[in-house]
């Protein structure tokens, strides 16, 4: 992938406004909520009855900031995305059987999180940059898949 110098300033400056610990849990419990059967991942995580009972859940919030830290290492790496997380996309795919799909479907949600965070400063521009990157993210994720 090639990056211009516009996007790569982008990607870097969205993750230094974001709040992790809002941004995460709110977009790991939007894809949650929005597509149901993705709950079928979180077993463990308890109760996940209703969109109150998600969002509320502290395995959740915590899980959805281990995301959002998780592509640091692709905004470290913008380079070397498909090799950073190819440990990820072995455990995902051959333990725990996580539909590569799914990883679309959260980066959407992630972007509409990431807008409401960024208001009038998230243009069809950094929108185009973020989204690039995270179908970046969401390819080498699912890597293992192919």
């Amino acid at each position: 992938v090639e990056w211009t110098d516009f996007e790569r300033a982008t990607i870097k400056d969205i993750f230094s406004k974001i709040e992790y610990e809002v941004v995460g849990p709110a977009a790991l419990a939007r894809c949650l909520v929005v597509y149901p059967w993705t709950q079928r991942y979180f077993g463990k995580f308890g109760n996940l009855y209703n969109a109150e009972a998600i969002t509320g859940n502290p395995m959740i919030s915590k899980h959805g900031t281990t995301i959002l830290h998780g592509l640091d290492r692709a905004v470290k790496n913008m380079d070397d995305i498909k090799n950073t997380y190819a440990e990820l996309s072995v455990l995902h795919s051959e333990t725990l059987h996580v539909d590569p799909d799914n990883f679309k479907l959260l980066s959407d949600c992630l972007t509409i999180v990431v807008a409401g965070q960024l208001g009038k400063d998230f243009t069809g521009e950094v929108q185009a940059a973020f989204q690039k990157f995270l179908a970046v993210v969401v390819s080498s994720l699912g890597r293992q898949y192919h």
